[in-house]
């Protein structure tokens, strides 16, 4: 069913909690996953959003990776740069990925906010499904 799985990931509650669904769906269909990062190189930085370092953002990868590990499930990491739902999708596309999954912090469900979500642009520019964990 699926093959290769993206789980984008930043220090939010939602993207914790997201990974347990992540690890049932990589077992259930023996899928390799792919862990991203994004570090966000637009100019605005936001409550909901901080900017990591670079070495943050490593540090981030390594401690999900190493909680998948402990699931018995092993993954590669990617850290790039860019704005985050374009490099998401970007990232997909160029590693062929069948799904992406991530969690969601509820700020697209207001009309204000739904310009500001990262996994409504994901939804609308992905190359591949999306399930997004609330």
């Amino acid at each position: 069913m699926f093959k290769t799985v993206l789980f984008p990931v930043d220090q939010s509650r939602d993207s914790r909690e997201a990974a347990e669904t992540v690890a049932e769906l990589v077992k259930l269909c023996g899928a390799q996953l792919i862990i991203l990062s994004v570090e966000d190189d637009s100019e605005a930085e936001t409550i909901a959003s901080p900017r990591l370092t670079p070495e943050a953002i490593d540090q981030l990868l390594e401690s999900a990776k190493t909680t998948f590990l402990e699931w018995g499930i092993t993954a590669q990491t990617i850290h790039r740069s860019g704005k985050i739902a374009f490099t998401i999708c970007d990232v997909a596309d160029e590693m062929d990925v069948d799904i992406i999954i991530m969690g969601c912090r509820g700020i697209g469900l207001t009309e204000e906010g739904a310009n500001e979500s990262v996994s409504n642009r994901v939804i609308n520019l992905s190359p591949c499904p999306v399930l997004i964990v609330p």
